[in-house]
């Protein structure tokens, strides 16, 4: 069923109006919220959608088996629902991340925000589930958008994710992550409009293999950091960080993006599934079954695509199932046991007897190329704990040693404001890319230009 209250007030950047023709509003539902047990006391309640607005959502109970063979995780895939990825190389799309309101024209046939014609659609860039995607035009200002559709089904209403993800993007205004601009509702569809972006970290990856330049790595995970301390502050955990989901512009820039796993942590409540992020990326902890976790489930992902940008490899490539994927990480780090990882025996799925025992490595000893970058090792170490709590947060890992040749101005910046305001910050030329591509050299990153990568 669906409700008609206003949603006006909830976009800052976007004004939906009422349209007796065209345009029918749609209201969220305060977001089911969960507490874990000695969880940090400053986590605090996102209580930004009030009680009068819900909607009915059917939810259908997990045969989640953890030691199932995931067959649709077995490779990599390119995320067929993202909402910003062009897979053409595209020379269009330079668009700012700050978009202007725009007051709608006195024709009341003009293109107006919040309605279906104002935008056109291109070509299709990809289709899933529930979602197919559109690279679009707006009518409005010209810009180019990504217009992400979403089948309605009269039985089951708007579907929970695409909720959760617009009703979390609506407040996020980062430089860092995919900008919300429009939400359309009819009968049939919900459609979400986000900017457009052209590519994405796992393109970009596979397009240059071997391992990235060392001061793109730096400053793909700064821009990454940024947009995680950024939601961390607001109480709100990605819980799917995967190259897939982070758009990179023309010029540089990473963006969060697919927020349709995404959930706000407050109290008080239960638990959260354990049905999240991508069998790579997953920590060891969500593995053996927990479900009491908090911004340390990002981190883990964090030192993953970390080492993946250095190594040119994925860090943990789990093949066959669950139990791969925990041997694959053990073998690095080290089978825990109650010295190294207190409680870990009381995680549902930790039997000590289904894991060959493993002594931990050195981090250069399974990916060498973070022994080339001064601080990388350290850096990805104190990310890649099998403890959650040992994991550096976003905030901390943003002051790291690894960052110490970056201009200071990057930590003064406001939160729209783009790194690549800052002079002499700009993606370096990967090899075999002409030097004109991206601009002169960086002046910060001399110390790298002569490293082994």
């Amino acid at each position: 069923m669906y409700c008609t209250e206003k949603l006006s007030d909830s976009f800052s950047r976007i004004a939906l109006k009422k349209d007796d023709t065209t345009f029918d509003e749609i209201c969220v539902t305060k977001m089911s919220t969960r507490n874990c047990p000695g969880m940090d006391s400053m986590i605090k309640p996102l209580d930004t959608i009030p009680e009068d607005k819900k909607v009915r959502v059917q939810r259908t109970q997990s045969t989640f088996d953890p030691f199932e063979k995931p067959a649709n995780q077995v490779k990599r895939v390119h995320s067929e629902n993202n909402a910003c990825i062009n897979f053409k190389t595209s020379s269009a799309g330079k668009e700012s991340p700050k978009v202007r309101r725009h007051s709608s024209p006195s024709s009341p046939t003009s293109p107006k925000f919040g309605k279906a014609d104002s935008y056109e659609k291109l070509e299709k860039l990809g289709e899933g589930s529930y979602a197919t995607v559109y690279k679009g035009k707006s009518k409005v200002n010209g810009k180019l958008v990504a217009l992400k559709v979403i089948r309605l089904q009269e039985e089951e209403g708007t579907p929970f994710t695409a909720i959760r993800e617009a009703s979390l993007l609506k407040g996020l205004k980062h430089a860092n992550i995919v900008l919300l601009h429009d939400i359309i509702h009819t009968k049939e569809t919900l459609t979400l409009v986000f900017e457009y972006v052209h590519t994405d970290l796992c393109q970009y990856m596979d397009k240059h293999p071997g391992g990235l330049h060392p001061e793109n790595v730096k400053l793909f995970l700064f821009q990454l950091l940024r947009g995680l301390s950024y939601i961390h502050q607001r109480y709100i955990l990605h819980r799917d960080l995967k190259p897939q989901n982070l758009l990179i512009s023309d010029t540089g820039e990473l963006k969060l993006a697919d927020f349709g796993l995404a959930r706000a942590k407050s109290v008080p409540s239960h638990t959260y599934s354990n049905e999240v992020v991508t069998l790579w990326y997953r920590p060891p902890d969500v593995l053996l079954g927990s479900t009491e976790y908090s911004t340390c489930l990002d981190m883990w992902g964090v030192g993953c695509i970390f080492v993946e940008m250095i190594q040119g490899v994925a860090a943990f490539p789990g093949m066959k199932d669950i139990q791969d994927q925990l041997e694959r990480i053990f073998l690095v780090l080290g089978t825990p046991n109650e010295d190294t990882w207190p409680g870990v025996h009381s995680l549902p799925h930790f039997k000590p007897e289904r894991f060959t025992l493993y002594s931990s490595k050195n981090l250069r000893q399974a990916w060498n190329k973070l022994s080339y970058v001064n601080h990388a090792e350290d850096l990805a170490s104190k990310l890649l704990q099998c403890s959650p709590k040992n994991r550096l947060s976003a905030q901390a890992a943003l002051s790291h040693e690894y960052f110490s040749d970056l201009p200071p101005r990057l930590w003064e910046l406001t939160d729209m404001s783009s790194i690549f305001t800052v002079p002499n910050v700009r993606l370096q030329p990967e090899a075999g890319e002409s030097t004109r591509a991206f601009g002169k050299n960086n002046s910060y990153g001399k110390s790298l230009s002569n490293s082994k990568h």
